[in-house]
């Protein structure tokens, strides 16, 4: 189990490692990262159509703080129903004090400008790190992790972490394409986000562990 935890950790600082490297430059020095942002973002929206900026704006809301918001209330709802109370209060730090406060906060420190781009979505608040991608990370990730407690099928269990993962992926490119956030943003906050989430899932798997033994106790 110290093995365990010891890998998780050491993946939550190897993340947190790339994000401080971000960081640095958006706070110092912003225009090196355009060698990055710009050819991303370039190709990314290389191939603009109507269909396609019609499925981004449908995708993008699920990485919305009032979308997010509702589903993080109803996993609580079904985490407390199912006597899941700890999955119930990571399920909500992650999501609401971490990705919502947190990211918040965070945000007001670097203050990066959005790209000077015009914007298929209103985006308020600066832009780095971005809410939707650290938001995302933090809520379906989540689940992901928590899916093998509710689900025991491994069939479907292994679908719906690969669409939920899906998922995260398809709501950052959409930032990309929408033209609110340069693709260090995307990384940032899939980074900060992945850390803190690898970083405390040992954590909840031991106060699990424990709360489940004290179950059997009594």
């Amino acid at each position: 189990m110290v093995k365990n935890k010891l890998y998780w950790q050491y993946a939550a600082s190897i993340c947190l490692l790339f994000f401080a490297f971000i960081a640095y430059f958006v706070k110092a020095n912003p225009a090196i990262l355009s060698a990055l942002d710009q050819p991303v973002s370039q190709l990314i929206r290389s191939n603009m159509s109507v269909p396609v900026t019609q499925f981004f704006l449908y995708i993008t809301k699920f990485g919305n703080t009032v979308t997010i918001g509702i589903l993080t209330a109803l996993t609580v709802a079904i985490c407390y129903k199912n006597r899941a109370v700890i999955e119930a209060v990571w399920v909500l730090i992650n999501s609401a004090l971490i990705a919502g406060a947190g990211n918040y906060l965070i945000k007001l420190f670097f203050n990066r400008p959005r790209p000077e781009l015009s914007h298929l979505v209103h985006a308020p608040n600066s832009s780095f790190p971005s809410g939707h991608a650290m938001g995302s990370v933090l809520f379906y990730g989540t689940l992901i992790f928590l899916l093998p407690k509710f689900i025991s099928n491994n069939s479907l269990r292994r679908v719906l972490q690969l669409i939920l993962g899906m998922l995260i992926g398809l709501i950052s490119l959409s930032r990309i394409y929408l033209g609110v956030h340069f693709p260090t943003d995307i990384l940032g906050g899939l980074l900060l986000g992945s850390s803190w989430l690898l970083a405390t899932y040992p954590i909840y798997k031991k106060q699990a562990f424990i709360n489940r033994f004290k179950g059997h106790q009594k």
